[in-house]
């Protein structure tokens, strides 16, 4: 793959967020998820997604008795960044999806890097290979994101652009992975084969001793 360099003219606009979130969430395989944080560009190609609905979806922010402190994100203008932390120490990406007032959003759960590689490898720690960004919080830390990018437009800070759409063929889908509830709805899709797929399989949390970064 070529060295990557931002095109504006292949941002994806507003309107491709607009859309149900497993439609987005399906879709987002294969563009480019870039970060410009610190004034430094990393990106990477995304290859495995979840999604989340609204208050009718057991795993979702949004199963609550309407909006909160927390997920009121979810239920603000699409193409917005949705970010919270979980398990004490690790940071979540995702982009809010449905049109303003439904509540809906995309984790991105694996990237496979292919520009700022030495930047997500010093916010990483000095992992490197498919450690930099096999997992959600992976992936907040190697693109620098934190809590005081929720609720920020895509397009400054964070930004995807268009990239080789991902054929049928090649798309799995299970369910969910590391939820006490709703983990078994078919709204988590990734690239077959692809090494930067997360390893966590789909099922419930686990115990909480022996939980570990996903």
């Amino acid at each position: 793959m070529r060295a990557f360099k931002p095109d504006p003219a292949l941002a994806l606009a507003p309107s491709f967020f607009e859309r149900p979130a497993a439609v987005v969430a399906r879709e987002l395989l294969g563009c480019v998820l870039a970060s410009r944080i610190g004034g430094i560009l990393a990106a990477g190609v995304v290859v495995e997604t979840e999604a989340y609905l609204g208050s009718s979806d057991a795993g979702s922010h949004a199963a609550t008795k309407g909006i909160t402190p927390r997920n009121r994100v979810m239920y603000g203008p699409p193409a917005h960044a949705y970010i919270y932390f979980t398990y004490g120490n690790h940071y979540m990406l995702n982009l809010v999806a449905e049109p303003e007032g439904v509540a809906g959003g995309v984790l991105i759960r694996a990237i496979e890097p292919i520009a700022g590689i030495a930047t997500m490898s010093e916010r990483r720690n000095g992992r490197s290979g498919i450690e930099l960004t096999n997992g959600p919080g992976k992936v907040a830390a190697a693109l620098g994101v934190d809590l005081t990018h929720n609720g920020t437009p895509l397009g400054e800070h964070l930004a995807v652009y268009a990239g080789h759409p991902i054929p049928d063929m090649l798309v799995e889908t299970s369910g969910r992975i590391g939820l006490s509830a709703g983990h078994e709805l078919p709204l988590r899709f990734y690239v077959r084969g692809n090494e930067y797929v997360s390893r966590a399989r789909p099922g419930p949390r686990p115990p909480k001793e022996s939980r570990s970064q996903s």
